[in-house]
C-alpha cells in the first residue's frame, strides 16, 4: 500500500466514524436534532447533492456501457467495469441518502407496493430501483470471477450474465434516460418557487444532457485518482477521447440553457447585475463553458492536469447545478431561509466516503481494471485463502489505525451533537384576516374558485357574452404562518349550507369558557407543533396554592399526573359547542373526552377538518363534485396561485400586516 493510499483511507475512516456517531442520533432523535430542515424547507444538502447530484455523478456506468456495447468502441472498454462500479455504488448511495431524509425511513419500500401512477417522484423511484438491479447484475462478473467463486454453478452464472449483458445495457440506457430527465420533470410543477434563470419547461432535457456530460467527466476523474491513489496504468489517448465527446455534449447543453432563456425572453436577467444573474455566470461558466472550451484543445486533453483540472471543474460545476436547483433558486417563505448544519454535510461526506472505501476494496481484490488487451489489471499481491475474511485484511497494522481513527472520530463527533434531542421550532399562529372577495365559476363546476376582489379578473355573463359585476363576499384569508400562501375560505356560504348557526359545532368542536365557537387559532396555536390546552399554574392560582392539590389529584397513592387527575368535565361544562345535538350532523373533530389533550398544530387541525368533510361530500354527491372537491387545489387554488403570490402580507415597521404587491417573482 503506497502512503498516499494509507493517508486517504484514514481520512476516509475518520468521515465513516464521523457518519456513525450522526447517525445514532438522527434515528433516535430525529430530522430536528441534526439538520436545519422545516415545514418550510423539506429538502436540503441530502436532497441536492445525495440524490440529484449523485443519480447525475453515477451516469457514467450506461454512457460508457452505450460507448462500448452500442456504439462499438471498443478503445473504450478498459472504462466500463470502473464506470459500472462507481454508477453501482453511486446508487446505493442515493438510497441510503433517502433513509437519512425520510421522516420515516422504514417506509422506503412503499413505492414497489402503493403505486402513483401520476407522480412524477414514483417514476423517478421505479426507475432507480430497477437501474440499481440492472447494475448489480451487469457487475456480479466482477465479483463471481473471484476465485472463491470458482465452482460451476457460479461459473454457469457468470456465462449467462455476460450473455445476457446487451439485453442488460439497453436496459440501462432506457431507465437511466427516464429517471435522469424526471429529476428535472419534478421542477415543471414549481414554476414560481424556482427562479426564471434556473427554471425551463424543457429542465428534463437539461438535466439529461448535463448527466451525460457530468458521466464523461466523472470517469475521467475516477481514473485520473485511481491511477494516483492506486498507480493504474493511465490510457492517455482513450481519456483524451472521453474529453473531446464530453466538450461536445457540455457545448450542446450550453446552447440549450442558452438558447431556452432567450426563448423565454429571460436572457436580459442573466446579465442585469443582480446576485442572481451573477452566480448563474459564475456556475455555468465554471461547469460548462470553461472546461467545454479549454477540452477542444488538443494540448488540454494530452495532459493530465488538463484533464484533471477540466473534469474537476465540470463535475463540481455540474453537482453545483444541482444544488442550485433545488436549494439556492428554490424559493422559501420569508424567514425560513436554509443553510445546511455540519451535520448534514457530515453525513453527505461520510456516505461518499463509504463508498469510496468500498470502491478501493473492490478494486484492490477483484478485476476491475482492464489493460487495453482485455486482461484484467488488479494489483500484485500475495497468494491469500480467500476463505477467511481476515485473509482479506491487508497483514500491516493498518485495520487497527483505521479502526481507532473511526471510533475517536466518532466520539468527537458525538461531543458536538445534540444527543438528547432538538427543541421544537416554535411557529406561532396568525388569526385569519377578514378580506373582499369574489366567487369564480370554474368551467361550470363546483367548488367555485375565490379570489380577492381587487385582482382585476373579469367575470363575463356566459350568455350575454359581456362582463358583469360581480357581487362580493366576506372571505377569510387563512395564512397562519404569514407566508404569503393564501387560503381563501367563505365562511358565511359554509355556514348557510350546513343549516346556519346550529351547524356551528361540526367544526367548531370545542369552545373556550365564556367563548362561542371559538375560532381554530385559539387552541391550535402553534403552526407545526401541538399546543397544551392545560395551564397548570393558573389552575394552582385559582385553587388557593398548594392547599387545592387534592382538589384534582385526591389519591395520595398516585403519581400527579394529567392521566391521574380529577377529570376536566368534573369542574368545567363540557366545552362542545352549542347546537352540537339540533344541527343534525355529527361533528367532524369529535368532542374532548373527560381530560383535554395537547391540540394539534394548526396546519395538522385545517387539513384534518376540510379534507375530512370534503372527502365525505365526495362520496355523498359524486355527480355534483366530482372529482374537484377532494383536490388539494380545491383550496390551494394553482389557477390564481400567481396572483395571490403577488398579493404578499408584508410586515411594515410597526409590526402590523398589510397587503401590498409585490414585484419578486418568487413569492
Amino acid at each position: 500500500m503506497t502512503s498516499r493510499l494509507g493517508v486517504l483511507k484514514t481520512v476516509l475512516w475518520a468521515s465513516v466514524g464521523v457518519l456513525a456517531a450522526i447517525t445514532v442520533v438522527r434515528f433516535t432523535r430525529g430530522l430536528g436534532a441534526v439538520t436545519n430542515l422545516s415545514d418550510a424547507a423539506p429538502w436540503g444538502l441530502w436532497i441536492g447533492f445525495d440524490v440529484m447530484a449523485g443519480v447525475a455523478l453515477a451516469a457514467g456506468g450506461f454512457v460508457l456501457a452505450a460507448t462500448v456495447y452500442v456504439f462499438g468502441l471498443e478503445r473504450y472498454r478498459p472504462f466500463v467495469r470502473p464506470a459500472i462500479l462507481t454508477a453501482w455504488l453511486g446508487y446505493i448511495a442515493v438510497a441510503v441518502g433517502l433513509l437519512y431524509d425520510l421522516g420515516l425511513p422504514w417506509n422506503i419500500w412503499h413505492p414497489m407496493i402503493y403505486w402513483q401512477h401520476h407522480s412524477v417522484l414514483f417514476e423517478v423511484a421505479a426507475c432507480v430501483m430497477l437501474y440499481l438491479t440492472v447494475l448489480t447484475l451487469e457487475f456480479a462478473p466482477v465479483v463471481l470471477e473471484h476465485p472463491f467463486f470458482q465452482r460451476p454453478l457460479f461459473r454457469m452464472a457468470v456465462k449467462v450474465l455476460k450473455k445476457g449483458t446487451i439485453l442488460l445495457v439497453i436496459l440501462g440506457i432506457v431507465l437511466s434516460t427516464l429517471h435522469q430527465s424526471s429529476l428535472g420533470s419534478l421542477f415543471l410543477i414549481a414554476p414560481f418557487r424556482l427562479h426564471p434563470l434556473w427554471y425551463s419547461p424543457i429542465i428534463y432535457v437539461l438535466f439529461f444532457v448535463s448527466a451525460v456530460g457530468l458521466g464523461l467527466m466523472m470517469v475521467t476523474l475516477e481514473s485520473l485518482l485511481s491511477a494516483y491513489f492506486l498507480g493504474h496504468r493511465l490510457n492517455r489517448e482513450a481519456l483524451a477521447g472521453l474529453g473531446l465527446a464530453a466538450s461536445v455534449v457540455l457545448w450542446v447543453y450550453v446552447a440549450l440553457r442558452v438558447g431556452d432563456l432567450a426563448a423565454r425572453g429571460v436572457l436580459p436577467g442573466a446579465i442585469d447585475g443582480s446576485w442572481q444573474s451573477n452566480w448563474f455566470v459564475v456556475e455555468l461558466a465554471w461547469s460548462a463553458v470553461i472546461p467545454a472550451a479549454l477540452l477542444l484543445s488538443r494540448r488540454v486533453r494530452s495532459s493530465v492536469a488538463g484533464l484533471a483540472a477540466c473534469a474537476a471543474m465540470a463535475v463540481s460545476g455540474l453537482v453545483l447545478h444541482r444544488l442550485d436547483v433545488s436549494i439556492v433558486a428554490f424559493a422559501r417563505p420569508e424567514g425560513a431561509g436554509y443553510f445546511p448544519t455540519w451535520a448534514e454535510f457530515g453525513v453527505s461526506i461520510g456516505i461518499v466516503s463509504c463508498c469510496v472505501l468500498v470502491f478501493l476494496f473492490f478494486v484492490e481484490r477483484f478485476k476491475v481494471y482492464e489493460e487495453e488487451g482485455g486482461a484484467a489489471a488488479t494489483p500484485e499481491r500475495a497468494p491469500v485463502d480467500p476463505a477467511t475474511a481476515w485473509s482479506l485484511a491487508p497483514p500491516s497494522f493498518a485495520p487497527y489505525r483505521y479502526s481507532l481513527v473511526a471510533v475517536s472520530a466518532a466520539v468527537l463527533a458525538l461531543a458536538f451533537l445534540p444527543v438528547r434531542g432538538a427543541s421544537p421550532r416554535t411557529t406561532p399562529v396568525a388569526a385569519a384576516l377578514a378580506v373582499d372577495g369574489r366567487a369564480i365559476e370554474r368551467d361550470g363546476v363546483e367548488p367555485r374558485n375565490l379570489v380577492l376582489a381587487h385582482m382585476e379578473i373579469p367575470i363575463v355573463d356566459a350568455v350575454v357574452g359581456a362582463e358583469v359585476p360581480a357581487s362580493l363576499a366576506r372571505l377569510l384569508a387563512i395564512d397562519g404562518n404569514r407566508d404569503g400562501t393564501l387560503v381563501l375560505f367563505d365562511h358565511d356560504a359554509h355556514a348557510e349550507r350546513e343549516g346556519g348557526d346550529p351547524a356551528c359545532a361540526i367544526c367548531h368542536h370545542l369552545d373556550l369558557p365564556y367563548d362561542r365557537a371559538s375560532s381554530c387559532s385559539e387552541c391550535h396555536r402553534d403552526m407545526y407543533e401541538p399546543t397544551r390546552l392545560f395551564s397548570h399554574a393558573s389552575h394552582v392560582t385559582a385553587l388557593d396554592g398548594n392547599d387545592g392539590c387534592t382538589q384534582c389529584h385526591a389519591d395520595d397513592a398516585e403519581i400527579k399526573t394529567l392521566e391521574t387527575s380529577t377529570a376536566c368535565v368534573e369542574c368545567h361544562e363540557t366545552p362542545e359547542a352549542p347546537g352540537a345535538a339540533a344541527s343534525g350532523e355529527p361533528p367532524l373533530v369529535p368532542s374532548p373526552n373527560d381530560r383535554w389533550l395537547p391540540a394539534s398544530g394548526y396546519m395538522d387541525a385545517m387539513h384534518g377538518l376540510c379534507l375530512g368533510c370534503h372527502q365525505r361530500r365526495t362520496l355523498e354527491e359524486p355527480a355534483r363534485w366530482g372529482d374537484a372537491l377532494d383536490r388539494c387545489d380545491a383550496c390551494h387554488d394553482a389557477d390564481f396561485g400567481a396572483d395571490l403570490r403577488a398579493l404578499t402580507p408584508k410586515r411594515n415597521s410597526g409590526g402590523r400586516t398589510s397587503v401590498g404587491r409585490t414585484d419578486d417573482h418568487v413569492r
